[in-house]
């Protein structure tokens, strides 16, 4: 790749899983983001990853916490991604989550969620990979997967509008 944007075009046309991962700011407030880029670290003991740009919003509150949720979205929760996608003060405004595990903030009504204690943040140029060591979690209603592909949400075979 001789430029950036050629490498964002790149990765633009891989689709990716979308999850999010919350947790409580140090002032209490709920923080958040959608991310495409969880990954299963290991299975015993079960360890997941993540990665996000220190100059996210949400950076300041994973940098600090102990625990974050990671919630694992279906095709059906396009419209909660897309809203924690949004501006931060945006993103926690409507019935789309409740407070969950030590208080931190759980999606409603999604495939999969875990409760994550954060063992390792490792920073690399702007940005940091976050390494979770699962303690928790639930299943609820089976779903087609949610992706990103080409900047927009689609779930295996169809675009969601």
């Amino acid at each position: 790749m001789q430029d950036q944007e050629a490498f964002r075009l790149a990765f633009r046309r891989l689709a990716a899983g979308v999850s999010v991962v919350t947790a409580l700011g140090p002032d209490g407030a709920p923080v958040g983001f959608t991310a495409t880029s969880l990954a299963s670290l290991a299975a015993d003991p079960p360890m997941a990853t993540f990665n996000m740009a220190r100059a996210a919003s949400s950076w300041h509150a994973v940098e600090q916490t102990e625990h974050v949720l990671v919630h694992i979205m279906g095709a059906r929760n396009r419209a909660a991604a897309h809203t924690m996608s949004l501006d931060a003060q945006l993103r926690f405004r409507g019935p789309h989550w409740a407070p969950g595990p030590l208080g931190i903030p759980q999606l409603r009504d999604v495939p999969a969620w875990m409760l994550g204690r954060v063992i390792g943040r490792y920073p690399v140029e702007e940005s940091a990979v976050v390494v979770v060591r699962i303690e928790d979690g639930g299943l609820g209603e089976p779903d087609q997967p949610l992706l990103y592909h080409e900047r927009d949400y689609w779930r295996p075979g169809d675009r969601i509008d």
